[in-house]
């Protein structure tokens, strides 16, 4: 544990943080998540519709500086070649 001040404000910090960014994240992994599902169910409609759900829950975590802005882009990349194509992972 810290012992001065200067780092125990360091160490709350991080905590909040920390489950600030666990947030984003479980957020951005269940819209991602309902994409595959509707992909699996073969619901092209579905699929587009978690799509454009998914795609500014997963910018906006980027923007929050939770995943890299670069990463982002690649799920957004990859998720939407995959709707476009309508091809379930596996």
């Amino acid at each position: 544990m810290a012992n001065h001040k200067s780092a125990m404000k360091r160490d709350r910090q991080a905590k909040v943080r920390r489950l600030r960014n666990r947030m984003n994240k479980s957020r951005m992994k269940t819209v991602v998540r309902r994409v595959e599902e509707a992909l699996l169910a073969g619901s092209e409609e579905e699929a587009r519709a978690a799509l454009a759900a998914a795609i500014p829950v997963i910018q906006k975590t980027a923007s929050k500086g939770s995943i890299h802005k670069k990463t982002a882009s690649r799920k957004v990349s990859r998720l939407t070649r995959r709707v476009n194509r309508m091809q379930p992972l596996g």
